[in-house]
């Protein structure tokens, strides 16, 4: 099975996870500070070259009532120059998932200065976990 690389698409950063090969168990891996789509778009297809993947799962943040807003264009409209270099993109439902990264990290005694650093990759992960739980096949 092919690798996931999620992205957490925000305006300053990206955060980066990476399912395992059995696509069981999602592992944040890094962030990219936005600069501009061409360097942003090179810094993913750094992680993916390194992960052996060409799919991206995206956090599509939608709307408390489930609508698509200007942030969730904005990710759409990235996404859309990732495809135009060959990566095939998913979107997943983003809702909630900084404030639970966010929270996660509180809980694990990680201090405010670590927790900005560490909170979108965090972010990512739980978005990929999400998707990679919903779409496991049950035996």
């Amino acid at each position: 099975m092919e690798r996931i690389l999620a992205l957490d698409v925000g305006d300053a950063r990206i955060g980066v996870a990476v399912s395992d090969p059995l696509g069981v168990i999602a592992q944040p891996v890094g962030l990219v500070t936005r600069v501009g789509w061409g360097p942003d778009i090179a810094k993913i297809t750094e992680f993916a070259d390194q992960y052996g993947t060409r799919s991206l799962l995206c956090g599509l943040p939608l709307n408390m009532d489930g609508f698509a807003g200007g942030q969730a264009e904005k990710v759409r409209a990235f996404a859309a120059q990732l495809e135009k270099k060959g990566f095939t993109v998913t979107f997943w439902d983003e809702r909630m998932t900084t404030v639970t990264a966010e929270r996660a990290l509180i809980e694990g005694g990680v201090h405010r200065a670590d927790r900005k650093r560490l909170v979108d990759k965090t972010a990512a992960a739980i978005i990929l976990q999400a998707y990679l739980d919903a779409n496991t096949t049950k035996a």
